[in-house]
């Protein structure tokens, strides 16, 4: 028998209360990203763990001596086709990911061999570990996890540092021949009718601008042969019930209108001096030849700086548009354990078969689709 850590307490906790005083102060304190601030998680475990058939798996690791909060590692359990699985608190709504917890307290739990052996005993059983999304330079969750070392996703995050003022900015960020083209097209739209560009302050432009997102996502990702998570009512839930709670504060919708109507629209979070970009939409088919996103990013870009943000983090994803910003590419990271037979088969036939990827992903987004909905991507 493993013996106990002389310095934590260890317990899985289902039922945490992300929304406690003790885990605000934990977050304030620690190195963990805006995707697990205390709202966010509290609404990803109670409006999404249950329809995609999840069971929280919330470890808690205490101060032996006074009860203080040292480290919460917000993950789930989640069967993927007959795979077992354990993750992140992700369901496809987070893009950085990472354990609740200061580098001088991950540290000490890392040379602590009982705490360590305690938190992969709770972490069993499984056929999978499974931790993507990883951000550059952060904790070695895997050092704690004893899983293999983390390899690159093939994917990058991008952001662009922000400097005051905006046209300073814009003259550094974006090329010449870009600016003047969208210059010429902000023109051309304020022809158009009356042009207004706002963040949302109340439940009611909330509503009207999470309803206009919904209502241009749906043709565009089913016209990419893609489904839309918005069009999904506990994710529609989720994304309006962060959006409402956590407005004036962690969260900024942005709303671009013309002639009162909602024509482009941004969904973001703000964190430590950063905007992030988790989601946009845009009326395409009305305004085609305005680049309407960039038009609006722009606008985005500007109420930052004046807000005195630091960065515009348009997170994962290599669109070209992030680079037109003077997004810099950063990269991102994932582990991945085996934990039976089953575990290894699945992993090894992942990496040796880049085909098997795809199918992989359609296998474990079955547990998330609704009845008789095409299989999305993010």
């Amino acid at each position: 028998m493993n013996k106990p850590s002389n310095t934590f307490d260890i317990a899985i906790e289902q039922a945490f209360d992300f929304l406690s005083p003790e885990y605000g102060a934990l977050f304030d304190s620690s190195a963990a990203t805006a995707f697990q601030h205390p709202l966010w998680l509290d609404s990803l475990y109670a409006r999404l763990a249950s329809h995609a058939g999840a069971t929280p798996l919330v470890v808690v690791v205490r101060r032996r001596t006074t009860g203080a909060l040292a480290m919460v590692l917000p993950l789930l359990r989640i069967r993927r086709g007959p795979i077992r699985t354990i993750e992140f608190a992700d369901l496809r709504v987070s893009d950085y990911l990472a354990p609740v917890c200061s580098p001088e307290v991950f540290s000490s739990l890392l040379e602590d061999e009982a705490a360590c052996a305690e938190i992969r005993r709770l972490a069993r059983p499984f056929d999978l570990l499974r931790l993507t999304k990883l951000p550059d330079g952060r904790l070695p969750i895997e050092s704690l996890l004893g899983a293999p070392r983390r390899v690159s996703m093939e994917t990058n995050a991008y952001a662009t540092v922000l400097v005051a003022p905006f046209e300073q900015w814009r003259a550094s960020a974006l090329d010449r021949s870009y600016q003047k083209e969208l210059a010429k097209k902000y023109r051309q739209l304020q022809k158009k009718g009356a042009l207004s560009f706002s963040c949302c302050d109340d439940s009611a432009s909330i509503s009207e601008a999470m309803d206009a997102m919904k209502q241009y996502r749906g043709p565009r990702f089913h016209a990419q042969g893609d489904g839309d998570l918005l069009q999904r009512p506990e994710y529609y839930s989720f994304y309006s019930d962060v959006a409402a709670r956590g407005l004036g504060s962690f969260v900024r919708l942005y709303a671009m209108k013309m002639d009162g109507g909602v024509i482009a629209a941004v969904l973001g979070l703000r964190h430590r001096g950063s905007f992030l970009v988790i989601m946009s939409a845009f009326d395409i088919d009305g305004y085609k030849s305005q680049s309407l996103g960039s038009l609006m990013f722009e606008q985005v870009a500007r109420d930052c700086i004046e807000r005195g943000d630091q960065m515009l983090d348009f997170t994962i994803g290599d669109e070209p548009y992030k680079k037109l910003f003077g997004g810099q590419p950063s990269p991102m990271w994932m582990v991945t354990q085996a934990g039976s037979t089953a575990g290894a088969i699945s992993l090894f036939a992942l990496r040796q078969a880049p085909w098997l990827k795809l199918a992989a992903k359609r296998l474990s987004d079955f547990r998330l689709l609704p009845a008789r909905t095409p299989t999305p991507t993010r």
